[in-house]
């Protein structure tokens, strides 16, 4: 809302930022592939196209587009029909695992091997987060060798996040992968296991973000064996108690997450890289009702209102660690949902994607809890501000901006 963003402009700005600090070939660039449906392909073809890709090369942006699946009317598995003709089937999207299929039968994955790119990540596309950890967990996956990193986050019991848990098999060998929100309760009851640990509050099994990290040998020698074909599942809503009845009509559905349970034979090493949820996890998924229900239980509430001020907190974060005075606002409730409206705080990718560019350019100083600070390019420093208002720095690029003991106090 502060500088008029939409998601996928900050994604690209991210994505040119760190194709602009790496040592790539000339005219070698970071491609961006995007996976959509009926519902989101001619949208988002005419989004990008009317901001002229957002700085992009046209080029660089793939979109791949799922097929849809016939829907389920009811428990006894009748298909559903298209409001207002019965003569037509009623289809959904069959799941964000439709990925890995189309990542293999487009031959994206293959080519992207083939041109020296070593690693492919994938993200959801709502969580304004989802580039702050990738430079740390890239490290991690590279040194040690990772074929699969998920990135994961504390998790509280009730969590609307999926939990990774380590599953050994008869033979000895053994499985790290998500099991979803709706099942790990379940799961665990039936293995007499806690979902909560008194002494931290939280969860023995740390939160998935669905931020994934595949090497792309590995993540090609699993697609030539599986076709990308994920394990399906159907997830009904149902009407009551009695499970009689849906809410609406379901379908046979996969996820992007459970690739990992098919590279089983691969000598493939699974991990996940573990970080505190404010700099890396606040997905857009909850309407305001349900996010006022989980916020009401303690949970992250996971909407459009605290996706926007988790960000500004995240940088108030890292300007703490960079050694700055920051006071936060009281905390507003609206809707049933409490945020912390301010300091709004605002790096622009081009100065900073992970927390070591922050601590790099910026050094003591002070924030009140009125200000707002927005910073744009990528050789901006400043050591010792005194903000009381606000300050906007936006630096061309080839202009190095350095502020140091610059005091600045306005109305905002």
């Amino acid at each position: 809302i502060t500088t008029g963003r939409c998601f996928l402009h900050y994604y690209i700005e991210n994505i040119l930022a760190l194709q602009g600090s790496s040592d790539m070939a000339p005219g070698q660039h970071l491609p961006l592939i995007i996976m959509t449906s009926d519902d989101t392909h001619t949208r988002t073809q005419d989004l990008l196209s009317r901001n002229s890709y957002f700085g992009a090369s046209p080029s660089q942006v793939t979109l791949l587009k799922q097929e849809q699946v016939p829907a389920v009317a009811n428990a006894e598995g009748h298909l559903a029909t298209a409001v207002g003709d019965p003569f037509a089937l009623l289809t959904k999207p069959h799941g964000h695992g439709d990925v890995h299929t189309l990542l293999y039968s487009s031959g994206v994955a293959k080519r992207l091997e083939s041109e020296g790119y070593r690693f492919i990540y994938f993200f959801q596309d709502t969580n304004v987060l989802s580039f702050k950890p990738l430079p740390a967990t890239l490290g991690l996956s590279a040194k040690h060798s990772y074929d699969v990193n998920t990135m994961t986050v504390p998790r509280r019991e009730g969590d609307a996040c999926g939990a990774i848990l380590r599953f050994l098999r008869p033979d000895g060998s053994c499985l790290v992968n998500n099991v979803e929100y709706h099942e790990v309760t379940s799961l665990l009851r039936a293995r007499s296991l806690k979902d909560h640990d008194d002494a931290t509050g939280y969860s023995p099994f740390p939160g998935n973000t669905n931020q994934m990290l595949f090497r792309l040998e590995s993540y090609n020698k699993c697609l030539e064996k599986s076709h990308g074909a994920v394990p399906e599942f159907v997830n009904p809503k149902y009407a009551d108690a009695s499970k009689a009845s849906f809410t609406a009509p379901t379908r046979l559905e996969c996820m992007m997450q459970d690739l990992p349970k098919l590279m089983t034979g691969l000598d493939a090493k699974v991990r996940h890289t573990w970080m505190e949820r404010w700099v890396c996890y606040s997905p857009v998924k909850s309407s305001l009702a349900g996010g006022s229900q989980l916020s009401a239980q303690g949970l992250p509430p996971m909407t459009a209102s605290s996706g926007e001020t988790d960000l500004y907190h995240a940088n108030r974060e890292l300007l703490r660690l960079a050694g700055m005075s920051v006071t936060d606002a009281a905390f507003q409730t609206f809707s049933g949902i409490p945020v912390a409206t301010g300091p709004r705080v605002v790096f622009s990718p081009s100065f900073a994607v992970g927390v070591g560019d922050v601590l790099h350019k910026v050094r003591g100083g002070s924030m009140s809890a009125r200000s707002t600070l927005i910073v744009t390019g990528p050789d901006v420093y400043i050591e010792n501000l005194e903000l009381d208002g606000t300050l906007i720095v936006r630096a061309v690029p080839g202009a190095n901006v350095r502020l140091v003991g610059v005091s600045v106090r306005n109305r905002g």
